[in-house]
């Protein structure tokens, strides 16, 4: 493998189809403001790099990204490659991952909007993000310790893991398809419109409106905290272990709880149950929750 270090390019297409290339404590920066730096390349290597020009990795296969900085001026980074590792690295600019496969990604920072979009097979350990559309229409997501702010999140993902994860997120989950989180919190409003085949096991649930025409919806011993308006439309099976503020509609299926504030039936073909946890310990109907 060849070594580049201690250089800087700023030229167009720097490094333009490359193989076996380690770079080492170098910069793509400077006033020529080229573009594309490493489009095109295979068996790359990038360890303490900083990226501050724009599309560096384009059509790249297996890439290795360590301990470098991707700057806002960095934008769409990361597109159409596959077999990428990234580690200790920041990832700043707008579109930083897009149509993308085989991706590992563990210790990053990422302040991308529209991060991540028609990725397939990824995994993401320990990393913190702020973005909006984050992982929009990628497939095979597994996710552990991972802390994510924005709007709109997971939208239209399709089979995902998610584990002791934090996400602060409006509209995350909308249209997403047989999904599984465990052990993680969830707080923003609207939360999982229109979801298929959702799963949450031992999870926070915080914020209006969540779980709203849903198909196979489970909730599995979560906690639910200001969720007013819950299930409306949807079929669901959910044991609750906390108070609701309000259950409107559900279509169909049971709802496990130690208390609601208000069961709103104002649907006629709204039958599912909401079933009032009794004071002795067993589980019996609410007269007033089970629809006729």
């Amino acid at each position: 493998m060849k070594i580049i270090e201690n250089q800087q390019f700023d030229q167009e297409r720097a490094l333009y189809g490359s193989r076996g290339l380690f770079v080492k404590n170098c910069a793509f920066d400077g006033p020529a403001d080229g573009e594309s730096a490493l489009k095109e390349s295979c068996d790359i290597r990038l360890d303490h790099v900083r990226c501050n020009l724009r599309y560096p990795f384009w059509h790249d296969t297996r890439l290795e990204i360590r301990n470098t900085e991707m700057t806002e001026l960095c934008r769409a980074a990361l597109w159409y490659s596959h077999d990428i590792k990234i580690a200790g690295s920041k990832l700043y600019g707008i579109k930083a991952l897009r149509e993308c496969c085989d991706v590992v990604m563990a210790d990053c920072d990422i302040r991308s909007p529209e991060f991540g979009w028609s990725v397939r097979n990824i995994e993401m350990r320990r990393c913190t993000a702020e973005s909006e559309y984050f992982m929009m229409r990628s497939e095979n997501l597994r996710f552990s310790d991972v802390r994510l702010q924005g709007k709109y999140s997971f939208q239209y993902i399709q089979n995902a893991v998610f584990d002791h994860c934090h996400f602060d997120t409006k509209d995350a989950f909308w249209h997403a398809k047989n999904v599984t989180v465990r052990d993680s919190v969830i707080k923003g409003e609207y939360l999982a419109w229109y979801s298929d085949g959702l799963t949450l096991i031992n999870c926070k649930i915080i914020g209006t409106q969540p779980f709203c025409y849903c198909k196979d919806l489970k909730l599995v011993d979560c906690e639910m905290v200001d969720t007013d308006l819950c299930f409306e439309k949807s079929s669901v099976e959910a044991t609750i272990t906390t108070p609701v503020v309000s259950i409107k509609n559900p279509a169909s299926g049971h709802i496990r709880v130690p208390a609601v504030g208000e069961v709103i039936r104002d649907d006629a073909d709204a039958a599912g149950e909401v079933l009032i946890a009794e004071s002795d310990g067993g589980q019996g109907p609410d007269p007033s929750c089970v629809c006729a």
